[in-house]
């Protein structure tokens, strides 16, 4: 079987249009306040479904909402939870 030749590659030069990438500040940590926040609302959340299994029906209020406890108890839970995607 003959023996197949060798090419030799150029080296890779970058088009000259393009830039050169710059370097992005890192972001410190995130402020005390947001974590405060985005953990008091999964916690609100939680505490809200807690007290709607344990005490809805005796809560004037919350026994008008009726199932939109849930819906209510649930959002607050995921914004605290969507907050977690920018901490740092």
């Amino acid at each position: 079987m003959p023996k197949s030749k060798v090419r030799k590659k150029t080296a890779y030069t970058p088009p000259a249009d393009r830039k050169t990438p710059v370097k992005v500040a890192a972001a410190g940590p995130s402020p005390l306040p947001y974590k405060i926040v985005m953990f008091g609302l999964m916690l609100l959340g939680l505490l809200w479904l807690v007290v709607n299994y344990l005490a809805g029906d005796k809560i004037p209020f919350m026994l008008e909402l009726g199932n939109w406890n849930f819906a209510i108890g649930f959002a607050l839970m995921i914004s605290g939870l969507l907050m977690t995607m920018k901490w740092r």
